[in-house]
């Protein structure tokens, strides 16, 4: 089923003035450096945040077998 904007405007599904450009788009150039050093930030925040969801797993799991935790 294909939803109608018109509709979906009609219907309160967007702001009044959901159409309106509020910014200019300027895309960013940065050098090599730059996007390799946020790349790495990156894959940093990703090892960081699966070592937090390995460790919330683990606590889950012992929390289910009843184990408690001081």
């Amino acid at each position: 089923m294909k939803t109608d904007m018109k509709e979906l405007f009609e219907n309160n599904c967007f702001p009044m003035s959901w159409s309106e450009e509020t910014e200019t788009y300027t895309p960013q150039r940065k050098d090599l450096s730059v996007l390799l050093a946020e790349l790495e930030e990156i894959k940093n925040n990703l090892d960081e945040i699966e070592a937090k969801q390995w460790y919330l797993a683990k606590r889950a799991k012992l929390h289910k077998e009843g184990i408690a935790f001081e």
